[in-house]
């Protein structure tokens, strides 16, 4: 699985806004939304006029995932160590019946200061006020007491990462790579970074075009009592309004509309025993490589575990052997590359993978039907492991370019799912156009064929809805794997909303047109609660 969510634990609206524009000299600075199913985000220049003429009236978001999870999983192996991983915010377009902003930018930033969600409602009026009790507000965090500044506590400075995200029609989504700000917080304030407090999202200080001065701790400011803490905006700033963009929170009742963090990363295992190639002219240096693995499981549990006598991190050595039936014969002298430092060498270093997993690069050249993998350690008194084989195949050149057509089915694919399964998916891919003679029907069996490069996607089908996008981007995380038994790949059902049938599709890469095919077959399963 190269996806992993983890949905927002709070969110909260907070605002200086009037309280009933126009009719109202008191600013709702004490009020709170947190059990709201949307948040807000607006900069309303002129609504109202006070004593000191026309003002800004301004909202923000705050919103927290459980980064301890992360941290959890990362530690268990869940997920990669950094670097190898990718966080993405995630936050859906609420639509409205307001004005909707354009050409504007919306700043991510992480906050600097505790503080609660809160229980308010009231959208509109602002009538849930926290009278300092639980529950932040745009003067206090909550309960644990006041914002050192009115409209909340971010850390700012070169040394602190800061987002910023244009709109130009002001209906997107909002997907957002933040994985500097996620690694600091799992580094947290003992690590030399700082500890997880959640995001802000507002729209730039231009856009905003208001200053800020010490909070003072009340439920709601007078007009004339906002001019002295600074609530207002700097008159000689920008004057225009954005009013008002609005994304679905974490309490609505839209599964799929639901601000998260997803994790998302590169877990393809390119294990090439079902599709090994003797070295070639053809074929670049890298192409020629091929990658064998080995996969240890425990007789007792079921589990990947790791081979007696080797340590994470640490090597193993494999042979090749020619051979019909079993390894015969002398080990094969092999060309340099991958595994192998120095032609003719006879072994090929290996390494350790993750847990139980172990692989071996290397290439070879010849004319041989088969070869046997012989994975062993170093050692005076050797142990041997494991031992494979593998068919090999000749590369070829086409004198045309080819149209690449293929017949896909889920060999595995199970009519109903439950939501705390993760599924293993196994496809079955031949070539479209394949039309076998009676003997052949008769005397030999359809080749699995492996794609290289191949990713999948997900819809609701009631709606369509596209749940998991295609991955074919910088972080592949949809692509498949392949092994012996062809392609394959892993998916954890707690992402989908139980009661509900869902669409899978795929696309492979054609280089010859260098572009991904979208394949027309289509599978349903159904996600159930279990």
């Amino acid at each position: 699985m190269a996806i992993k969510r983890y949905m927002a634990t709070k969110d909260n609206t907070i605002t200086n806004a009037y309280k009933s524009a126009l009719l109202e000299t008191r600013r709702a600075t004490g009020s709170n939304m947190g059990m709201a199913d949307v948040v807000e985000i607006f900069s309303i220049y002129g609504q109202a006029s006070g004593s000191n003429g026309l003002s800004q009236e301004l909202s923000r978001v705050l919103i927290e995932f459980p980064v301890s999870t992360v941290t959890t999983d990362r530690a268990a192996g869940t997920i990669p160590a950094s670097g190898s991983v990718s966080f993405y915010l995630r936050m859906y377009n609420a639509k409205h019946a307001f004005t909707l902003p354009r050409q504007f930018n919306l700043v991510v930033e992480p906050v600097s200061a505790s503080w609660e969600e809160g229980v308010g409602l009231d959208m509109e009026e602002y009538t849930d006020r926290t009278y300092d009790n639980s529950g932040s507000n745009w003067m206090r965090r909550g309960k644990v007491g006041a914002w050192t500044l009115a409209g909340g506590d971010y850390h700012t400075g070169s040394a602190t990462p800061s987002y910023n995200v244009s709109f130009a029609e002001g209906y997107e989504d909002l997907e957002l790579d933040i994985s500097e700000i996620v690694e600091n917080w799992i580094k947290g304030s003992s690590g030399g970074k700082y500890d997880n407090y959640g995001l802000s999202v507002r729209l730039t200080a231009s856009q905003e075009a208001y200053f800020t001065a010490s909070a003072t701790p009340a439920d709601t400011v007078p007009e004339s009592v906002a001019t002295s803490v600074g609530l207002l905006h700097n008159p000689t700033g920008a004057t225009n309004s954005y009013y008002t963009k609005k994304f679905f929170a974490r309490s609505s009742e839209f599964f799929f509309k639901r601000p998260r963090l997803e994790a998302r990363w590169d877990s393809r295992v390119k294990d090439d025993r079902g599709n090994f190639y003797f070295s070639s002219s053809l074929a670049t240096a890298a192409d020629n490589l091929n990658t064998l693995y080995l996969y240890n499981y425990s007789p007792r549990t079921g589990k990947l575990t790791n081979l007696p006598n080797t340590v994470a991190g640490g090597s193993v050595l494999v042979s090749i052997y020619s051979g019909s039936t079993a390894p015969t014969g002398s080990k094969l002298a092999l060309p340099a590359g991958g595994g192998v430092v120095t032609a003719g060498h006879f072994n090929v270093t290996g390494g350790w993978y993750k847990t139980g997993i172990y692989s071996a690069s290397f290439s070879a050249t010849g004319s041989l039907t088969k070869l046997f993998d012989v994975w062993h350690t170093g050692a005076a008194n050797a142990t041997e492991f494991f031992t494979g084989s593998v068919t090999p195949k000749s590369v070829t050149a086409y004198d045309n370019a080819p149209s690449d057509q293929y017949a896909t089915s889920i060999s595995n694919l199970k009519s109903k799912y439950i939501r705390s399964e993760t599924a293993r998916m196994r496809l079955f891919v031949r070539d479209r156009n394949w039309s076998p003679t009676i003997y052949s029907v008769a005397t030999s069996a359809i080749t699995n064929k492996t794609i290289p490069s191949a990713s999948y996607h997900i819809y609701r089908v009631a709606d369509e809805l596209n749940v998991v996008p295609y991955g074919t981007g910088s972080t592949k995380h949809t692509y498949l794997s392949h092994d012996v038994s062809g392609n394959y790949f892993d998916f954890n059902m707690s992402m989908l909303q139980a009661g509900y049938s869902y669409g899978l599709k795929f696309v492979y890469y054609s280089d010859s047109i260098k572009d991904w095919i979208e394949q027309p077959e289509e599978f349903r399963f159904r996600v159930e609660e279990g």
